[in-house]
């Protein structure tokens, strides 16, 4: 198999503990890790773009990005359980470089000079008021995510480092909840102003929504994560091979 430039095409394997089993992690040489990586920039620049509404069910206080920021963590949750740590941090970096850029692209547009009539001032107003608020987002985004989406990976893969391939069900349950939290006080706290969540009540709510929102359709889909997670284990050839070494170092210790 052909591993990707500057990445051993030897598979990982972290050494076994009293708790466990080795934990076993795939090389990145297969197309899975760039479809699952391009998916997940997808879905952050789209709900970059929804955060942007406020949204308002009843009481309840959200942003019209609340169905798709959920998905971008159970990628980052599928990448951490199979390739490991330091992979799961490329691909936080590499999507929020490209969520960047996707902002100063809304930042050019509207900066550009467009048609001074009715329509094309209609239209320029348009895009001020959907796309002008992004870039405070992304701000909010980079460093929500960045917070919660690291931890949640590193807790990810220090539970697997002690149980090996048991109990998947609570390595994502697990480090959900304490990625989730983080990362949702951090993007409410900046983002809150720009949607238009200024009194202390609703901003509370905004929080607790996001929170348990992002928390419960994580536990909701730990069953679907899981067999993502299985499915590309077992299309990885590097992850298998990872899986025999591992073996030989437990026989060996």
């Amino acid at each position: 198999m052909t591993s990707a430039p500057g990445h051993s095409a030897v598979p990982q394997t972290v050494q076994p503990t009293a708790a466990g089993p080795a934990a076993r992690f795939a090389d990145i040489g297969s197309p899975y890790f760039g479809i699952m990586l391009a998916a997940m920039a997808v879905v952050l620049i789209l709900s970059n773009i929804g955060a942007s509404k406020g949204v308002a069910f009843g009481p309840i206080v959200t942003d019209g990005g609340f169905f798709l920021f959920p998905l971008a963590y159970i990628l980052g949750d599928v990448i951490s359980e199979v390739y490991g740590f330091k992979v799961a941090r490329k691909a936080i970096f590499t999507t929020f470089a490209l969520s960047v850029f996707a902002s100063l692209c809304y930042w050019v547009v509207i900066a550009l000079p467009g048609f001074d009539d009715e329509y094309g001032a209609a239209k320029q107003s348009a895009l001020e008021g959907a796309l002008g608020p992004v870039p405070q987002i992304v701000l909010a985004s980079l460093l929500a995510f960045l917070a919660g989406q690291t931890i949640n990976s590193w807790i990810l893969v220090r539970m697997k480092a002690r149980t090996g391939e048991r109990s998947l069900w609570a390595r994502l349950m697990g480090s959900s909840g304490a990625g989730e939290f983080v990362d949702t006080l951090i993007f409410c706290s900046i983002a809150a102003p720009v949607i238009g969540i200024a009194d202390p009540g609703s901003f509370v709510n905004y929080v607790l929504v996001g929170f348990v929102y992002k928390t419960v359709v994580e536990f909701l889909f730990v069953p679907v994560t899981s067999l993502a997670i299985n499915w590309v284990k077992r299309r990885e050839p590097s992850y298998g091979a990872a899986g025999h070494a591992a073996e030989g170092v437990t026989n060996a210790a």
